[in-house]
């Protein structure tokens, strides 16, 4: 049987790669084409498209996990089953099933990793009865017992919020900062910073704060990874979601340490610039400009001086601090290197 660590990188990595796949589409265009449906309405199936893909991630996950795994297609397909049932984004309705969101991503992961050891556990002992046990006993047992930790492990995530909503009362800049080390954290872990923010309806300068966590993270992972990986592998850590580190990061738990910094000094700028926020810009960060958008809105006015407050904040600044940590950590202190941020989705 395959060992602990190859099990679990190979979740972790699929777990990544399917959500920035359902996600990239999205943070890519809905931006654009909501400012532009009151003219061009005809584009609304574009946000149709891009919110389907979203509800599709524990499918994509666990197909991807199944190929890293070299999993059969039978067996692929029924982790997909498993992974559907475990995320908790399909309700039953009168009229059939509703499908909404990515679902809860961390039970996902359980799920599949539930579903991995009973693929590994059966191996090939079904022989001829495969295509019709396989499917059954994914979805019942992977799928159930997913079904059955979702609510414990939603009540891990609410409490996660509650922990969080706590640090709005503090000193606005002390919150800054433990907002946007709380939110860098946030967005390379499984847990949905999106969904932690919207659960605690965080708003105003906390959501600001948790915003320029964000971008703090995922310019400073852009910049840490850019000799090891393509220009568009590097570019999706802004453009789209930093999670695509889990694996490498979890793995070599010493690299939270430059970007949770680089995390709370932007968390900490947010709040002295007092930036606003919303649920939805504090998950999201940079990607598909619902961050900057977001802090243009909260100002009230669009200006030259704001746009070049924003410009400053959420691009040039994160993107020299990057440059900055980078140097230190890499050729001053000799703390990581670039290929410990290496991705491969050749």
């Amino acid at each position: 049987m395959k060992n602990a660590k190859t099990v679990t990188m190979n979740i972790l990595n699929g777990l990544s790669i399917g959500i920035i796949v359902a996600l990239i589409p999205g943070a890519i265009f809905n931006s654009l084409v909501n400012a532009l449906l009151p003219t061009w309405p005809q584009l609304a199936f574009i946000t149709v498209f891009t919110g389907a893909a979203q509800t599709m991630m524990p499918l994509l996950s666990a197909v991807c996990v199944g190929m890293l795994a070299k999993f059969t297609p039978i067996q692929t397909t029924s982790l997909a089953l498993a992974a559907l049932i475990g995320a908790g984004n399909v309700t039953a309705a009168k009229s059939g099933f509703a499908l909404a969101g990515t679902g809860d991503i961390i039970n996902t992961g359980i799920t599949l990793a539930i579903g991995y050891v009973l693929i590994l556990w059966l191996g090939n002992a079904l022989k001829a009865y495969t295509i019709l046990l396989m499917p059954s006993i994914l979805l019942l047992v992977a799928g159930g017992i997913g079904h059955l930790t979702l609510g414990p492990v939603s009540a891990f995530t609410q409490a996660i919020g509650i922990v969080i909503k706590n640090l709005t009362v503090m000193q606005p800049i002390v919150m800054g900062v433990l907002m946007g080390i709380a939110f860098g954290l946030l967005i390379v872990s499984p847990i949905s910073t999106v969904g932690i923010a919207t659960a605690i309806t965080l708003a105003g300068i906390g959501a600001g704060s948790a915003n320029l966590g964000v971008v703090g993270t995922q310019f400073a992972l852009t910049v840490y990874g850019w000799s090891a990986n393509s220009f568009g592998t590097s570019i999706a850590h802004f453009l789209g979601s930093p999670k695509m580190q889990m694996a490498n990061i979890f793995s070599r738990p010493k690299l939270f340490l430059p970007i949770l910094i680089n995390a709370g000094i932007m968390g900490g700028l947010g709040a002295i610039f007092n930036i606003q926020g919303t649920p939805m810009s504090a998950g999201f960060g940079f990607a598909g400009l619902i961050g900057p958008l977001a802090a243009l809105a909260g100002i009230g006015h669009t200006t030259a001086g704001s746009l070049i407050e924003v410009t400053l904040l959420f691009l040039i600044i994160p993107v020299a601090l990057a440059i900055i940590s980078n140097v230190l950590f890499t050729k001053v202190w000799h703390y990581h290197e670039s290929s410990d941020y290496e991705l491969n989705y050749a």
